[in-house]
């Protein structure tokens, strides 16, 4: 099979009947949070033969309210169509161990994490995950977070330190643009942390078709020029199918907001940036 039948069969089998009753989706880990709260991760390896030179850790936070609802089998019953979460089994081909974070136990529903993302509790929670994926795998660990997920990135990359910190961080789709609504959340952005505070190598990607109000990609330049990152790199995707009128279906997942039909791209810079290399 050539390069595309591959990446297109990885990507059915992730969203398959068959992967999720396999338990392909991975081990669900449950630690303690804030307060009596519990968070819990679905950590997945990549298959025999990918664990290589470079191999990390990524832990993923999606977007919206980050509630994924984990199953037994660590598969989200919601924001199924988030990029990361779409992007699982590519990050899989590229020999990554992956951590898929789902709202605490007192964040449920639709808003889920709301306006607690960019909290310093968030991110001391975020913390402890960090801690527990390195001890498990014993290997670096890089977070990324896309779209509402990036202000959960941020905040703890900016905040935290020692092994509770990350190795890297990427964001992607990043929320950079709020507005005062009937939910008060939806006025943060990365914008409200300490991006300065951010020393880590950062990768920014954002795509130039995303018609999300909330992640218009000519903003992304502000949060390279503001993060104290000695190695960081901004990244503008074209291309794809397009799509989208500026109204909430731009902000979903299968749109250039989620990077729709470029997810192997998308995910291939990634992997290059963490190794080491440019996007």
């Amino acid at each position: 099979m050539n390069r595309a039948t591959i990446i297109a069969f990885l990507l059915a089998l992730a969203q398959s009947p068959a992967a999720t009753a396999a338990g392909a989706c991975g081990e669900v880990i449950s630690i303690d949070t804030h307060g009596d709260s519990t968070t819990r991760y679905a950590l997945a390896r990549p298959g025999s033969g990918r664990a290589g030179e470079g191999q990390v850790a990524l832990v993923l936070l999606a977007g919206g309210g980050g509630h994924l609802d984990l199953d037994g089998e660590g598969c989200p019953r919601s924001l199924s169509g988030n990029s990361l979460v779409r992007s699982l089994p590519l990050f899989h081909a590229e020999g990554f161990v992956t951590a898929l974070v789902d709202a605490p136990s007192d964040h449920p529903g639709e808003d889920g994490l709301a306006g607690f993302r960019s909290t310093p509790q968030h991110a001391e929670d975020l913390g402890k995950v960090i801690a527990d994926v390195r001890r498990r795998t014993k290997l670096p660990v890089w977070l990324a977070g896309t779209s509402r997920g990036s202000i959960s990135a941020a905040n703890a990359a900016a905040r935290l330190s020692g092994d509770a910190a990350p190795d890297g961080v990427v964001l992607t789709s990043p929320v950079t643009f709020g507005s005062r609504g009937h939910k008060a959340y939806v006025a943060q952005t990365v914008f409200d942390l300490p991006l300065d505070a951010i020393k880590v190598p950062l990768l920014v990607i954002g795509h130039a078709a995303d018609q999300c109000l909330r992640s218009p990609a000519r903003l992304n330049g502000d949060i390279a020029a503001r993060a104290g990152s000695a190695r960081k790199q901004l990244v503008t995707v074209t291309g794809g199918p397009g799509g989208g009128s500026g109204g909430i279906e731009s902000c979903q997942g299968r749109s250039p907001h989620g990077y729709v039909a470029q997810e192997a791209e998308v995910a291939g810079g990634i992997a290059r940036f963490v190794r080491g290399g440019r996007y």
